[in-house]
């Protein structure tokens, strides 16, 4: 008879016991994870979201008529096609060369920066009553300027248009129909005056409801359709900001917003003596350092000028890149260079100052460079040539 276990045994052959069964157990749990996928009823597969693939500049393509915008029907019929003058209407595209080129014709991607590729291209059927245009001026330049403008492609555009000023002109708001807004801002051209004035238009677009906000200045000439058809190209919804930047590199600035100055951060911004464009999506995102006045404080900040510190709050703040487009243009451009054949496929125009009177894009038509020195009328005369001023084409005996 063998002799019965110590109790020091019995307690050993008991612990071994229990770590068996334990794991016994964590094999048995394995084993029904393993078979649960197999035990479930099949169901429909997810699908992962996939990438989107990027954005890479193509030749211009139609889409279906259906699919045309107003830009396109607005070109096909405007004066300046029964004038002989072509403008080609293709809707869904803004005409981007590859990254380098000089094609005046179409948009360039500059400086290695450009639209975001992740974000997908939403065409949009576009009447002009969705854009708001505000035009930047001072009392001292109502009729050195604004008239001409008035004059010419505001006339187009009169209810679309808002001319911000520094002083009232009552005599030119009644005599012309003229939108003009006194922002009791300063006349001078000081970063303060001028961040006030830009202050008060996001103030007017964002109650305007309107789709998109393009701000210009009281020298730029701008084509209507052809600011209609890049429009159209893009989705108000969609986080957009269209310019072209005056500087081959970002600008770098201390960041007092985010911290207390002692980093610095780079961003691009699109010049406002070219114009540019924001979408309705993107401005609303704007409102905690652009709306009710914020606009000032911000610039204050960071010690910028007002198209500074658009492309401060965008593309530093927001993390939204700038599109860079060369169908814009200001008076710091050689002009000139501008081809002829490519000057009605633009954007926005402008001219040289005071000391460079020579500096405006080469053009001919019926008016002499003495009577249209900045050959503003010229251009209109060729876009509307029913216009009642217009120089009227000599009928052949």
């Amino acid at each position: 008879m063998a002799p019965p276990l110590s109790p020091a045994r019995m307690h050993l052959a008991s612990v071994g016991v229990s770590k068996l069964c334990f794991l016994f157990s964590l094999a048995f749990c394995g084993l029904l994870l393993l078979l649960i996928p197999a035990l479930q009823p099949p169901g429909r597969q997810a699908v992962r979201p996939q990438p989107r693939p990027p954005v890479r500049p193509t030749r211009p393509h139609r889409l279906h008529h259906a699919e045309e915008s107003d830009a396109a029907m607005w070109l096909s019929r405007s004066p300046a096609a029964q004038g002989g003058v072509t403008l080609t209407a293709v809707a869904g595209t803004d005409g981007l060369s590859p990254v380098g080129a000089t094609d005046f014709k179409g948009d360039t991607l500059s400086g290695g920066a450009g639209r975001d590729p992740s974000r997908s291209r939403t065409w949009e059927s576009l009447a002009f009553t969705d854009v708001f245009i505000a035009v930047k001026s001072t009392r001292r330049f109502h009729r050195s300027r604004l008239e001409l403008l008035i004059q010419t492609w505001v006339s187009r555009a009169r209810e679309q248009t808002y001319i911000f000023t520094d002083g009232d002109d009552k005599e030119l708001q009644m005599r012309t129909g003229a939108n003009i807004v006194n922002t009791n801002c300063s006349a001078a051209h000081t970063r303060q005056a001028l961040c006030c004035k830009m202050s008060v238009e996001y103030d007017k677009f964002i109650e305007s409801q309107k789709k998109w906000f393009c701000h210009v200045d009281d020298d730029n000439y701008v084509i209507l359709p052809r600011l209609l058809q890049l429009l159209s190209s893009y989705h108000h919804s969609q986080d957009v900001y269209l310019g072209r930047a005056s500087l081959d590199h970002p600008i770098e600035a201390p960041e007092r917003v985010k911290s207390d100055g002692s980093v610095s951060v780079k961003f691009w911004f699109a010049t406002g003596g070219a114009g540019f464009c924001i979408s309705r999506g993107l401005a609303l995102k704007m409102s905690p350092w652009a709306g009710l006045g914020n606009f000032i404080s911000t610039a204050e900040k960071i010690r910028l000028p007002d198209d500074c510190t658009v492309g401060y709050i965008i593309e530093a703040l927001l993390e939204v890149t700038l599109t860079h487009t060369r169908l814009f243009h200001s008076h710091l451009e050689n002009l000139h260079k501008l081809p002829a054949d490519a000057v009605l496929e633009q954007v926005t125009l402008s001219y040289g100052g005071f000391e460079n009177r020579q500096n405006v894009v080469s053009v001919v038509g019926g008016f002499s460079q003495t009577e249209d020195p900045t050959r503003f009328k010229t251009v209109h005369c060729l876009l509307y040539a029913d216009t009642d001023w217009c120089p009227k084409p000599r009928s052949k005996s």
